[in-house]
Parts: structure tokens; sequence; C-alpha cells
């Protein structure tokens, strides 16, 4: 039997469901078309084909032999889960405010703003990444609101869908930790709590620690191992995979650093009255 060139290839999925350089999940990750879907990429394996390069595995996620079991693709749209989830930050963000104000109107734009911050870190990390650590055996299947974001999430990060020992055991800690000590800050913070400071730098560095190792492990297996966990398309990579665990990078390290400098300066003023205490004393036998 002849080999079947790329070529052949191509003319089956331009007459199956989709154009032939049209790879994209929203294209192929339909119910039906994950059939098509599983068939060329047995299809591109079997003959080596660069197009499994584009295709991905039998669900369209990276790496290609990433197994991923019980697959269901998203019913909801990217669009409408975006609406929503910024629907109830809406909600949750709007309500925190009326709350910081009734119980401390005189705090300050910028207290304000970070415990905004912190009751929703600690929303995603205690009840969002709380759930994939709880459903992580059963991530590919699951279809309510949270299992597909993380669904789509997971086209930047196949990894999710593959119960991977680092993820799981990182969400977990964030989950466990972060999450509730993140609420602490947020109520510290409103009632003007002295350990404020230690604890916001505490959960800070701990979230900057989780991410540096994310990305780490990642661009490891990457460049190390030559394995990818996200698709081809510039979107997924720099928008969903960079940009959106960043921001758990710039926020925490502006935080981090202003409560080092709270400490510092609480010390610096605890010496200088230490000393004056001290002078005062001496004044004194000396009299």
């Amino acid at each position: 039997m002849a080999p079947i060139q790329d070529s052949s290839v191509k003319d089956i999925c331009s007459a199956s469901f989709a154009p032939a350089h049209d790879w994209r999940p929203e294209v192929i990750s339909s119910n039906q078309g994950l059939f098509y879907q599983r068939l060329l990429t047995d299809l591109a394996v079997m003959t080596k084909s660069p197009i499994a390069k584009v295709l991905g595995g039998p669900t369209g996620h990276f790496p290609v032999e990433a197994e991923i079991v019980g697959y269901l693709a998203n019913t909801w749209s990217v669009p409408s889960l975006l609406v929503a989830f910024a629907a109830g930050w809406v909600v949750i963000l709007g309500t925190t405010n009326l709350l910081v104000k009734r119980h401390n109107p005189t705090l300050g734009s910028g207290d304000k703003a970070t415990i905004l911050w912190f009751v929703l870190t600690g929303i995603i990390h205690l009840f969002f990444e709380g759930y994939f650590s709880y459903n992580h055996t059963k991530m590919a299947g699951q279809q309510d609101f949270f299992g597909q974001l993380w669904k789509e999430y997971s086209w930047s990060d196949s990894r999710y869908l593959t119960s991977d020992p680092f993820v799981l055991c990182m969400e977990t800690v964030t989950a466990v930790c972060w999450g509730p000590l993140s609420f602490c800050v947020a109520l510290m913070i409103t009632f003007q709590h002295p350990l404020r400071h230690p604890l916001q730098a505490l959960v800070s560095l701990g979230q900057i620690y989780g991410d540096v190792l994310y990305y780490a492990t990642s661009m490891f297996d990457h460049y190390h191992k030559g394995v990818t966990y996200c698709r081809p398309e510039a979107y997924y990579f720099w928008g969903y995979y960079f940009f959106m665990n960043f921001i758990w990078m710039v926020i925490p390290g502006y935080l981090l650093y202003s409560s080092i400098e709270a400490s510092g300066r609480a010390f610096q003023a605890l010496d200088k009255e230490s000393k004056s205490v001290q002078g005062n004393g001496h004044a004194k036998k000396e009299n």
C-alpha cells in the first residue's frame, strides 16, 4: 500500500468538517468534531506528518500523546464564559466594597483596593482552584461552569486534564493555604489589625513562589524534554498561560514590597522609641 501523503490528510479534513488550514479548538472541539479530530490525528501520527504539530492529540490538546480520558467539549461559548465570570466578580466585589465602607468608612482607597484584591484572589484560590483539586480525576468530562472554565484554560496547559502531579499539588496547597489566608488579610486590613503586613507578605510571597514554579516546570519540559502543553495559537500562550498567571506575580510583588517597607518603618520607629526611653532613663538616674 502506498503511504498516505499530507495532501491526502488535508483532503479528508476539508471534506469532513473544516478548511484544511483551520485547526482552531473552537472549530474542532464539538463532540461531533472529536471523531474527525481523532481520525486526523491518528493519520497524521501514523504518517509522521507535520500536521500533527498543529492538530494536537485526539482532543486537540498538546502534547499529542497526552491521555485525556472522557473528554467532553464545552457547551458554553468563550464569550458566554467570560461574561458570566465578569458578572460574578462585579457582584462579589461590589458587595465587598459596600461592606468595607460600612465597617470602616475612613479607610483609604489604596487599602480598599488591596481588600478587593485579596477577596478576589481568595475566592479564586479556595473555590476555583479548590474545585480543580477535588475534581482533578474527572476534569475532562466536567460540564458545570467551573469545569468548562478549566477546560477552556486547558488549551494553554493540558496538565489540568491529566492529573499532573505538580499542578495538582501546587493547586491544592494554593487552595488550602492561600485561599483562607487571603480572606484573613482582607479582614485584617478592614479592621487595621497589626498583623496585616506580616500575613500579607506571607501570602504574597507564597503566590509568587507558586507562579515561579508553575512557569519553571512548564518551560523545563518544553526546552529540556521537548514537551509542549499549550496549543500553537499565540493567544492561548500569551493570553491564558502567560498573562492570567503573571497577574499573580505583579500585584503580589508590589504588596510584598509594601509590606516589607511598612515593617521596616515600624521597626525603625520602635528603635527610635526604645533609644528615647533608654535616654530618659539615664537622665533620671543622673538627676
